[in-house]
């Protein structure tokens, strides 16, 4: 069974009356809950844990990672951050959700800034499919249509996705690559833009469908890392006089 962890900073339902009515048991309890109902065994972890809940052991028995991020990007340990950069490299797949888009991990590998446009004002978002054959996208109509999220705008500091699966058009008139594909060693990283805080975005159920589906996306594939450094030939080789 692959195994899930969730993590939220958790700072949002420490603070915000709205977030704790629309996710009472947090962020991350809402995706774990749909993801269990999904198979997957999920477990989460919190900013304020100790290692913020990403130990080794947990890294180690973790197949996929989800993460939520908004607040407090810059308290995540940088020690932690290059633990996660690893497991990631190793194999372990990376979901990454909304403002995760400015967290140390996904800017570590994604290697820019990371940054966008950005406005809070009620507007409908629509996501268009753009490869309807993507796994990530089965079970998904044209479009998902949510009728309040934050807009997120491009330019995306971001480098080109090696698949672009959701591009979003919001009420305001912009657009945003909202759903990108990316392999970094042996491992899958799919960044998914809409979760705003106070919306209800992760209760709608195309949207966990894609997480859902994201999750299978990702999950390792059973093979070690390649050997790097030093090599012996294969062949013999004919020294030239």
């Amino acid at each position: 069974m692959t195994k899930v962890t969730v993590w939220n900073e958790n700072r949002h339902e420490q603070k915000n009356p709205v977030v704790r009515e629309v996710y009472p048991e947090g962020i991350h309890g809402a995706i774990a809950s749909f993801l269990q109902e999904a198979g997957y065994a999920t477990a989460t972890a919190t900013l304020d844990e100790p290692e913020h809940g990403l130990t080794d052991e947990v890294l180690e028995n973790t197949d996929v990672l989800v993460w939520w991020g908004h607040l407090a990007h810059e308290e995540v340990s940088d020690e932690i951050v290059q633990k996660v950069q690893q497991r990631v490299l190793d194999g372990m797949g990376l979901i990454v959700l909304h403002s995760g888009h400015f967290s140390k991990i996904f800017k570590t590998l994604m290697g820019t800034s990371c940054d966008l446009k950005w406005r809070e004002a009620d507007e409908k978002e629509r996501l268009w499919v753009i490869d309807p054959s993507h796994p990530i996208a089965e079970g998904i109509s044209e479009f998902i249509e949510l009728e309040r999220e934050e807009m997120y705008g491009e330019h995306f500091d971001i480098p080109a996705p090696d698949e672009l699966v959701f591009t979003s058009w919001f009420e305001g008139g912009e657009v945003f690559r909202s759903g990108c594909t990316y392999k970094r060693g042996n491992g899958k990283v799919f960044y998914f833009r809409p979760g705003h805080e106070t919306y209800p975005t992760y209760h709608h159920k195309d949207i966990q469908r894609v997480i859902v589906n994201a999750v299978n996306w990702a999950k390792p594939v059973d093979r070690k890392r390649p050997v790097y450094g030093n090599a012996q030939p294969l062949e013999k080789i004919t020294v030239k006089n």
